[in-house]
């Protein structure tokens, strides 16, 4: 089952996620989140292609910076609510 997450809640990226151009003002390709990276929820919703799949709106923190970047849409795969270095020295 996809995790459910409300808006106000932290997460963190699993991967590292990368403009897919649907931020005209970021270059292509452009890194908006490292690995393991802090962010919070926005909103959730879901694209008509895939109805039964839930889109989470969500602001990562910039790497050097003190301010949130560009609200994003993320998958619930490529988000968690533990910090990946506390995942890892469980395993």
């Amino acid at each position: 089952m996809a995790e459910t997450y409300q808006p106000g809640d932290i997460i963190f990226s699993t991967a590292e996620i990368r403009n897919d151009g649907s931020l005209p003002e970021w270059p292509d390709d452009a890194v908006i989140a490292v690995e393991g990276a802090r962010g919070v929820v926005i909103n959730e919703g879901h694209v008509e292609e895939f109805p039964d799949k839930t889109l989470f709106l969500v602001r990562f923190e910039t790497e050097g910076e003190e301010l949130l970047g560009p609200p994003i849409g993320v998958w619930s795969e490529e988000l968690t609510q533990a910090p990946l270095k506390e995942q890892r020295s469980e395993a």
